[in-house]
C-alpha cells in the first residue's frame, strides 16, 4: 500500500527536499502551508503538481486535528517553525507559540486521532547553545542561547514526553546547520553566497557581516532529510544527532565562497556590529555516531562541495535576473 505523509513547513528548504525524497519513494505527499496571500511555492514549483497542498496553522490546534483526520497519514514530519535565530529576539513570543507550543498542538492532533502515526520533530543544534561538551551528542546537556533555541528545546522535550507518556512513535532529529541553494536569504550562509554572486556581477561592492569567528557544523540539507525519513522507519522511536562531525568558521565559509567566484574575501567583507547577536553561540560540532550505527546514515556532501554548489546556484540566479531586466 502507498504510504501517506504529512509535512508541515512544506515550502521551506527542508520541506522541499523531504517532499522530493518521499515522492521518489512512492509516498502520497501532503504538505501543509498557512493560509496567506503571499505563499511562496518557488522551492517546490518543480514538484508542486505531485503534492497535495493543504492549509493549516501551528497556532490553531483545530486545523491540525482536522488535517490529520482528513489525510490519515502514516507519517507526520513537523518542519514548520519560526526558524530564523536573529528574528527570535524581536519576536520571542511568536517564536514560542510556533516553534514550541506548535509542536504540542500537532502532537495532540496525532495522539487524539491515531496514536499509531509516526511523528518526526525537527530539533536543532541551537539547543546546545553555550556548549557543555565538544563534540555534542544526544546526551550532552542543553544550554540554549536564543529564544529560538529555547523554543526548540521545549519542542524537543515535549516530543520525548509524549513518546514516553502516550507510547507514540515520536522521534527528534537534532540537526546541525544544514544549507543548500534553497536556503533563505536571511541566513548567513545564503547571504554570503548571494552577495558573492552580486559582487561578481558588479551589482554590489561589499558584504557586511557580524562576528566571523563562530564555528558551525555545516552539512547539505538534501542529505539530512534522508536521516529524517530513516528515523521513522525504525522499529522504536529515538533521538538522533545529525551532523557532518566537522566544524568551520564563518570566515572560512567566506574564504571558500569568494574563492569559488575567483575573488578575495578580504577585499569585500566588512564587519558590522548591527549583525552581532546579543548572545552568540561560538562552537557547534556534532557527533553523529548513533545515527551512523542505528540508521546507517552518513552525509554524502562535503563542506567545500556545499559552498561551491551554493555559489554556483547564486551566480546562475543573478545572471538570470540580469537577463530578465535587460
Amino acid at each position: 500500500m502507498t504510504k501517506r505523509a504529512l509535512i508541515t513547513g512544506l515550502t521551506g528548504q527542508d520541506g522541499s527536499y523531504l517532499a522530493e525524497l518521499l515522492l521518489a519513494k512512492g509516498y502520497e505527499v501532503h504538505g501543509m502551508v498557512r493560509r496567506s496571500s503571499t505563499v511562496n511555492f518557488e522551492r517546490i514549483a518543480h514538484i508542486q503538481d505531485h503534492i497535495h497542498i493543504v492549509q493549516g496553522d501551528l497556532l490553531d490546534e483545530a486545523s491540525l486535528t482536522s488535517l490529520v483526520r482528513q489525510i490519515k497519514p502514516d507519517e507526520v514530519y513537523n518542519l514548520a517553525a519560526q526558524s530564523f535565530v536573529q528574528t527570535s529576539w524581536q519576536q520571542a513570543v511568536l517564536t514560542g507559540e510556533t516553534t514550541a507550543l506548535g509542536v504540542t498542538r500537532l502532537l495532540n492532533a496525532v495522539k487524539d486521532t491515531d496514536p499509531s502515526i509516526r511523528f518526526y520533530q525537527a530539533s536543532s543544534s541551537e539547543m546546545f547553545g553555550k556548549v557543555q561538551a565538544v563534540p555534542q551528542t544526544e546526551t550532552t546537556p542543553f544550554y540554549p542561547r536564543s529564544p529560538y533555541g529555547v523554543a526548540k528545546l521545549y519542542g524537543h522535550w515535549i516530543t520525548v514526553n509524549y513518546r514516553e507518556s502516550y507510547d507514540l512513535h515520536a522521534s527528534s532529529g537534532i540537526l546541525f546547520n544544514h544549507e543548500s541553494p534553497r536556503r533563505g536569504l536571511e541566513f548567513v550562509t545564503r547571504k554570503i553566497t548571494n552577495h558573492v554572486a552580486r559582487i561578481k556581477h558588479g551589482l554590489l561592492d561589499e558584504l557586511r557581516l557580524g562576528d566571523l569567528h563562530p564555528q558551525r557544523d555545516w552539512g547539505f540539507a538534501g542529505d539530512y532529510v534522508e536521516a529524517m525519513w530513516l528515523m521513522l522507519q525504525q522499529d522504536a522511536p529515538d533521538d538522533f544527532v545529525v551532523s557532518t562531525e566537522e566544524t568551520h568558521s564563518v570566515q572560512e565559509f567566506c574564504e571558500i565562497a569568494f574563492s569559488a567566484a575567483e575573488l578575495d574575501w578580504r577585499d569585500y567583507v566588512v564587519q558590522d556590529e548591527r549583525f552581532m547577536r546579543p548572545a552568540e553561540v561560538d562552537l557547534l560540532i556534532g557527533d553523529a555516531a548513533k545515527a551512523k550505527a542505528k540508521l546507517g546514515w552518513t552525509p554524502k556532501t562535503g563542506f567545500h562541495e556545499l559552498v561551491a554548489m551554493m555559489v554556483e546556484a547564486d551566480l546562475d540566479l543573478v545572471a538570470r535576473q540580469q537577463r530578465a531586466l535587460a
